[in-house]
């Protein structure tokens, strides 16, 4: 795939099926496109006809074309390794052969990094009781598919729909992850179908951060008052940490503070977010943090309106919001319900 904006990074995976890697994947925030094809093996233009049979050494794989600003390389596979079952050495559910068999073809040395550290993480999570097979692979090239088959499941739902039922891969998926977890529409860093935050490296920051992101989060820094993303942001929705995905802050509890940032009254989830004394000015402020992503959010201030008298006064940079109406497409729908209460 050829990358159509400068700030667009390629992935490339082999789950099995593409129709449904390629179907998983376009739900993913920061995702701007998926293409469906063959790579891996010694044949040059192959053919779905010449895959199928197995003896081409290519696998059935999609490239991923994604935001690092809003999805990292280590959360596109949080999200792989949640719709495939990578201790299948044969195949993919219904899908027999070696083309069917799962495996990341890293494109350069900082990929291969994180895919063996996320495949390690996988195997110690105690997820699987079988070994984890899915192969790291160095990228060579990739062949596009035909073009029926680029987002099957759009071009023909029914037969798609029929086949992906028929297939088991969701009936696995949901025993394994659980309905909520296995969409990892949204990874934010979380660990392998479990409610907490983690932090990528440094590394991976600084892929995934823009400049601004990346000095207010990591070092401390300020931006610019009525200049930022969300100050004059009056939509329904959740904000989270920009580095874990841990929810933060709810529209519910944002007021307008006229001083030209974000500003609430309390958390959405108090125990994502920890202080502790400022001295960097001359006078003593309360820093806020969020608990896993470890990300400076900003300060809050004892100025605030009724009921909390709290003003949390924060950096955009540091956060992303997540309307209502795309919540549970990013795994966050349990927070659905405050919304719902507003309108009763």
């Amino acid at each position: 795939m050829k990358e159509e904006q400068t700030n667009l990074k390629v992935a490339t995976l082999a789950g099995g099926c593409f129709w449904c890697l390629a179907a998983d994947f376009e739900k993913v925030s920061g995702v701007a496109k998926v293409i469906s094809g063959y790579t891996g093996g010694q044949k040059e233009n192959p053919t779905y006809e010449d895959v199928t049979t197995g003896t081409t050494g290519h696998y059935e794989a999609i490239q991923v074309c994604y935001d690092p600003s809003k999805v990292s390389y280590h959360q596109i596979l949080g999200v792989f390794w949640r719709h495939v079952d990578p201790t299948d050495p044969g195949g993919q559910f219904a899908d027999r052969g070696p083309q069917y068999r799962t495996a990341v073809f890293y494109h350069d040395e900082e990929q291969k990094r994180i895919a063996e550290k996320s495949k390690e993480d996988l195997e110690k999570s105690g997820q699987f009781t079988k070994p984890i097979v899915t192969l790291i692979v160095k990228f060579s090239r990739f062949y596009e598919a035909e073009f029926y088959h680029q987002d099957y499941h759009r071009k023909s739902p029914v037969r798609y729909k029929i086949y992906r039922s028929g297939s088991g891969r969701d009936q696995f998926l949901d025993k394994t992850w659980g309905k909520e977890t296995k969409s990892g529409a949204n990874p934010g860093g979380k660990p392998w179908g479990t409610n907490t935050y983690s932090k990528p490296d440094d590394a991976a920051l600084k892929k995934m951060l823009t400049p601004l992101q990346y000095e207010v989060t990591q070092h401390e820094g300020t931006e610019l008052p009525f200049q930022n993303e969300y100050e004059d942001n009056k939509r329904e929705g959740i904000c989270v940490d920009i580095v874990s995905g841990e929810p933060l802050f709810s529209s519910l509890d944002k007021y307008d503070s006229g001083t030209g940032w974000p500003s609430f009254t309390k958390p959405l989830e108090p125990e994502n977010v920890t202080t502790r004394e400022d001295r960097k000015l001359f006078a003593v402020r309360i820093e806020v943090r969020s608990k896993h992503g470890d990300s400076h959010l900003g300060h809050v201030f004892p100025d605030g309106p009724a009921p909390t008298g709290q003003r949390y006064c924060m950096n955009s940079a540091a956060l992303r919001f997540i309307p209502k109406e795309d919540l549970e497409k990013e795994g966050y729908e349990e927070y659905l319900k405050l919304f719902a209460r507003k309108s009763e």
